[in-house]
């Protein structure tokens, strides 16, 4: 069995720019799962899907898993329930699912893969039998702008009921990676393909460097006969019972911690060590059981002015362990209230440790809860710590910044802190109850000085500030009023062609119906025709029975 860092290293051994080819299936080897469920599950929500659609649509996949149907044809099926339909309904539904559903569904380590080949500057694609509604959200996301997929036909801006042909299965998928081959003056022969699946085993046998990523079990039988790699990842799907057991651990020990910190202020009356006790317990009893490792550069900061407004980009629950583990005392922060709704327990814990719970729909409410953190910062000494992103976010991708934290540094007069965190959805996306192991990367950046600062300039300060995250992570940095931006923004995964038939790079991301009909393209048929032994699963999305994305 493969490991990430043996697979990067074949990355790194690749010569470098776009005459190297790396491709990626989507379905089960971008993501954990199928994007196929998550359409169809939202259309049976919306009432697009009729019940009489559905049962159509089974009959179909089960057909071409027997084999009585073709892939074209089982497209045919799902596409004619379209006709009629907008195309920017599935569109606007796609990066919707995409945001709320299948962003916390992409293996870390299949990110780290993809990031290693642009790195590299190679030539990276998806290529999928599914439609673009499903994939071009993530390839977005990923910084992938070539999307090579299957389509269903398109006519002043509404589906006609047919599928663009050839579609991206099978030998069409060999097919689409030869044209982009051409396209870029390059050799498959010198090529990457990552796929979990049978189906893509043309493409497989094409390519001079095949990657079975969380393969059904006959690809990794056919992988060890070929002596092809094999990598298997366990930072998605289905968790182990051990990790959910200790994930409730985990989270209980939030309780226990302050808990174990109560004898300290009943013979001290210390309430400020009764925390601080706590806060540590349970940043390292936590820390333990989930079996998190935190890689910390710029530590110095995080002690070298204090008291501060340490703010963090926030992508998961594991942020509260990986603050409690960096800061460790004399802390106050801000939470939101509907914790005391969700579990009353917690709420009342983390009052106790000196959280303030405010309501985020009402900002008056919110900026007279903060307000009394300026004296707990003047009279006490204590540091505050915020996400000015104001919620979770389940991509990477830094979300607009709230500025409650910055007017809240400046008042007090004390410097701002970025903790920039690169990496805690590998423990826990948001969405998730189960923490899994994992190591995170994170970044103290320099102070920054709030001397000068006033609230008519506070607009300015907070962008110099998010910028400062963008370029620690690699993102496009928001530009000045009336300026470019100052690190180019990678291009969508794609355009329209014509209003009837887009190109094989189309990007067009969306899903959903206007009316009623269906528009998913399960996989699971494709699994069951290609002789895999796993169960079937549907993959659609704004499109008809697309196979693996």
């Amino acid at each position: 069995m493969a490991s990430l860092q043996q697979l990067q290293k074949d990355i790194d051994a690749a010569p470098k720019g776009p005459r190297t080819i790396a491709i990626f299936d989507f379905d089960g080897t971008i993501i954990a799962g199928f994007s196929a469920t998550v359409f169809i599950r939202e259309q049976l929500k919306r009432g697009d899907l009729s019940p009489g659609d559905f049962v159509e649509l089974v009959r179909a996949m089960a057909n071409f898993g027997l084999g009585s149907l073709g892939f074209s044809g089982m497209m045919a099926v799902n596409a004619q329930f379209m006709r009629g339909i907008e195309e920017a309904t599935y569109e606007e539904v796609g990066e919707k699912l995409y945001t709320t559903q299948i962003a916390r569904r992409i293996y870390p380590e299949s990110r780290a893969l993809v990031d290693a080949h642009l790195a590299r500057g190679h030539t990276v694609a998806i290529i999928s039998s599914a439609t673009p509604y499903q994939v071009a959200p993530a390839a977005k996301d990923l910084g992938i702008e070539q999307v090579l997929c299957t389509h269903l036909e398109v006519e002043d801006g509404k589906f006609t009921g047919g599928v663009v042909r050839p579609t991206c299965f099978g030998q069409g998928k060999v097919d689409a990676a030869e044209s982009l081959a051409k396209a870029r003056r390059a050799d498959l022969d010198d090529g990457f393909f990552y796929s979990d699946s049978t189906d893509d085993l043309l493409l497989l046998e094409r390519v001079g460097h095949p990657r079975a990523l969380n393969p059904s079990g006959k690809l990794e039988r056919i992988a060890h006969e070929r002596q092809w790699p094999i990598a298997r990842f366990g930072s998605r799907g289905r968790p182990t019972v051990a990790q959910f057991l200790r994930s409730v651990a985990a989270t209980s020990s939030l309780v226990t911690s302050f808990a174990a910190g109560l004898p300290i202020y009943a013979l001290t009356g210390s309430k400020r060590d009764s925390q601080n006790f706590s806060f540590s317990l349970f940043a390292d009893t936590a820390s333990a059981l989930i079996g998190l490792e935190l890689k910390v550069t710029g530590e110095e900061y995080l002690w070298s002015h204090r008291p501060a407004v340490f703010v963090f980009n926030h992508q998961s629950k594991a942020d509260v362990v990986i603050i409690a583990k960096l800061l460790r005392r004399d802390i106050a922060g801000i939470g939101k209230k509907e914790i005391k709704t969700e579990n009353p327990l917690i709420g009342i814990v983390m009052e106790m440790g000196g959280v303030v719970l405010i309501d985020r729909a009402n900002a008056k409410s919110a900026i007279d809860a903060i307000s009394p953190l300026v004296d707990v910062m003047k009279k006490e000494g204590k540091s505050v710590v915020l996400a000015p992103e104001g919620t979770r976010t389940v991509s990477p991708r830094l979300a607009p910044f709230k500025k409650g934290a910055f007017h809240l540094a400046m008042q007090a007069g004390v410097p701002v802190i970025p903790i920039v965190i690169r990496n805690a959805g590998d423990v826990a996306p948001k969405g998730d109850f189960v923490f899994r192991p994992a190591t995170v990367d994170v970044q103290v950046l320099p102070p920054v000085d709030t001397g000068d600062w006033t609230a008519g300039t506070m607009d300015e300060h907070v962008r110099e500030v998010r910028n400062m995250f963008a370029r620690a992570l690699g993102q496009p940095e928001q530009p000045a009023p009336g300026r470019k931006a100052a690190a180019r923004t990678r291009k969508p995964a794609g355009k329209k062609a014509t209003a009837k038939r887009k190109t094989a790079a189309s990007g067009k991301s969306g899903s959903g119906a206007k009316r009623r009909k269906s528009a998913a393209a399960p996989k699971s048929a494709a699994k069951a025709k290609s002789g895999s032994a796993r169960a079937p699963r549907g993959k659609a999305a704004g499109s008809t029975r697309s196979k693996k994305a």
